[in-house]
């Protein structure tokens, strides 16, 4: 069978091991140990990804002692009781013809409890516990507790290991002088801060021979100060392929680095020259990583020669069956990841349990049943995210589904959000859902602005309005001045901003405003564009990758306010939000807190902080202050003995959430 995507779907052998095609499942953070009947959810949640096509697992990371632990409750690994736990869910991986390997991962000084160690007792900016410093016995002993935990991986039934290397973690630590301040044989030289790494893998090598898999996660590039140079960080791939790896994989970037590596501000593949630099000098595969969402990207990195594999690990959160997709010819069908982390990375920063905006049975794979069904005839009202979610759900159960959307095409409030700068990836959720419009057979009715006389006429059996949100609109003096527009006014390009521009509101959308204002360069397509603006070093000639950013010019004066009193951005995402308010804050944005309007007129936005009265002198008031649900589709269906069902805007505006409007739309679609 001919394929678009021969190298990516070729075997490759690993050690004494082959692997049915180049993709690879990355590890990923996920909580699921914290819920109910977490063997369970974890076992669906793998098995999900192994029968979508991976050729090759990695878990969670697993700590070999209760330091190494990220937080309370975390896992770990270090007693031959807890192998039942683990068997279940290999043994589904297995059944797909997928590898499976163990993450060992020792969180050293990135550790959220008391019992935090580190190579030196130099505390990380984003941890306000300070480690320990381990003892030269303490060294051994980890040292020993990884091959521990190793042998126990064996011994469940795991295939092989990944030695967690990247990303700031214990290792890493001990490799870079950032956190490495020691002047033993474990600190100073380079060989000297290679020796834990080193003797890690050699150790487990030699306890455990050349059928088990060692792949190690190596950082390919720093990105923060006092990390290595590219010639440093080759000699610790050699060493480690030396000390008896099998398999390089490659991480970008400590979780302190100031510069964004996964989000969406990111190119796509922007780390490549990291990755084919370490192919360069190993005679071992190499796995690429990070922002790869489409099969097309990833066959050119493999067939260009600048990795032997690809992880992918969020792309796999969006859709499990990426790789089946890719192979029968169905790759418009891939549920892309849309790089925006609110339902991966921020969950879990915010002790929450991973999952994903695009596709909500991620991570819950066990909650998304449905019982056999009567076919029925089915209204969505709204072509946004909640409806198109619904509609599609329902026409896949069987159902015969109609969705009215009034305006000219699908999308709703996604239509707004990809004409902010860094998120056109919007645009591949619109084509996701577009195809499936198509695939399930949803009866699609554009340009129409169905009313509750037809819906009633028609006999429909379930009617659900998803007919979104309308600004809020605000109550002060010169509300309807000239200068005065609403966020949708100006996304959608039916009002021009002025040169000077005062924003009503610091969320989300206040924030993405101000950054569609600017007119700045959009980073995320271009990769040159995004190593000035952030300073990406990519000779790697420099400690940790870093070079000075350039300024570009900003298009406009902007200043945002809020009524509170708080730090202004604080709702932002936890893992998206630190960039948006630096670019904001690089290009001369100001945020103004604890503001009450007072009128708007010809000088601009009156308002009063600290009792004192001023001006903000601007061309353009745009008010982002919110929003309200459209309900008023639903109240007239109400009046007519008609309940339908309300999702996305129309049920909750308090918040643009696409999470979970989505979430509410399949959910709902499963319970009828």
């Amino acid at each position: 069978m001919t394929t678009a995507y021969p190298h990516l779907l070729s075997p490759l052998r690993i050690g004494t091991h082959t692997l049915k095609n180049r993709v690879i499942m990355g590890s990923m953070h996920t909580r699921l140990e914290m819920l109910d009947r977490p063997v369970e959810r974890e076992m669906a949640f793998y098995e999900a990804r192994a029968r979508g096509g991976v050729s090759l697992i990695i878990t969670a990371g697993y700590s070999p002692n209760e330091e190494g632990r990220i937080e309370e409750g975390a896992h770990v690994f270090d007693s031959a009781t807890q192998i039942d736990h683990h068997r279940p869910v290999i043994a589904a991986v297995h059944a797909h013809g997928a590898k499976m390997l163990l993450q060992i991962l020792h969180s050293g000084r990135y550790a959220k409890h008391d019992l935090i160690v580190g190579p030196s007792d130099v505390r990380s900016p984003i941890n306000k516990r300070t480690p320990r410093a381990m003892s030269e016995a303490d060294i051994e002993r980890t040292i020993e507790d990884f091959v521990r935990c190793a042998v126990l991986a064996r011994d469940a039934g795991y295939d092989g290991v990944e030695i967690m290397g990247s990303e700031g973690y214990l290792i890493t630590q001990f490799v870079t002088p950032r956190a490495n301040k020691r002047d033993d044989r474990w600190g100073g030289s380079l060989a000297n801060r290679c020796r834990f790494p080193v003797e890690i893998v050699r150790r487990i090598r030699e306890r455990l021979g050349r059928d088990f898999i060692i792949m190690y996660r190596i950082s390919a590039l720093d990105l923060v100060e006092e990390g290595l140079s590219g010639d440093e960080i080759d000699g610790v791939a050699q060493a480690v392929e030396a000390a008896g790896a099998d398999i390089l994989s490659t991480g970008v970037g400590w979780h302190e680095a100031p510069v964004p590596t996964i989000s969406y501000h990111v190119p796509r593949a922007a780390w490549r020259f990291a990755v084919a630099r370490l192919k360069k000098v190993v005679r071992i595969p190499v796995v690429a990583s990070n922002r790869i969402n489409t099969p097309e990207i990833a066959e050119g990195l493999i067939a260009g020669g600048e990795a032997d594999l690809v992880a992918l690990a969020r792309a796999l959160l969006a859709d499990p069956d990426f790789v089946n997709k890719a192979a029968d010819g169905r790759a418009e069908e891939i549920n892309t990841c849309i790089a925006c982390n609110q339902a991966c990375l921020d969950y879990i920063f915010g002790d929450r349990v991973a999952s994903c905006l695009v596709n909500p049975r991620a991570g819950r794979e066990i909650e998304f049943t449905s019982a056999p069904t009567t076919r029925r005839r089915v209204a969505v009202v709204g072509a946004g995210p909640a409806g198109l979610a619904c509609a599609i759900e329902s026409a896949r159960r069987g159902h015969q589904v109609d969705l009215f959307e009034a305006g000219s095409d699908i999308g709703g409030q996604l239509n707004i959000a990809k004409r902010i700068p860094e998120k056109t990836e919007f645009n591949e959720l619109l084509r996701y859902f577009r195809r499936q419009l198509e695939v399930t057979g949803v009866r699609l009715r554009l340009n129409t602005r169905i009313s509750a006389e037809q819906l009633a006429r028609s006999g429909f059996d379930r009617v659900v309005v998803a007919a979104g949100i309308e600004p809020r609109r605000l109550d002060i003096p010169g509300i309807d001045h000239p200068k005065v527009a609403t966020y949708l006014d100006i996304l959608s390009g039916r009002v021009q901003a002025g040169k000077r521009v005062a924003i009503i509101g610091t969320g989300g959308i206040g924030y993405d405003v101000a950054e569609y204002l600017l007119g700045t360069p959009e980073t995320h397509l271009d990769a040159e564009t995004f190593y000035r603006e952030w300073g990406v070093d990519t000779a790697v000639r420099s400690q940790g990758g870093l070079v000075a950013s350039t300024k570009s010019h900003a298009a406009r004066s902007i200043t945002l306010f809020q009524r509170s009193t708080g730090r202004p951005g604080d709702r932002l995402g936890i893992s998206t939000g630190w960039i948006l308010r630096g670019q904001l804050k690089k290009h001369g944005v100001e945020a103004i807190a604890g503001c009450s309007y007072t009128k708007i007129d010809d000088r601009g936005l009156h308002y009063r902080i600290n009792d004192v009265d001023r001006v903000a002198e601007v061309d353009t008031v745009i008010v982002c202050a919110g929003q309200e649900p459209a309900r008023a589709l639903a109240e007239e269906l109400k009046a007519r003995g008609i309940i339908a069902d309300l999702i996305g805007g129309a049920r909750v505006a308090s918040e643009l959430d696409a999470v979970r409007a989505i979430d509410e739309g399949t959910r709902l679609a499963l319970s009828f």
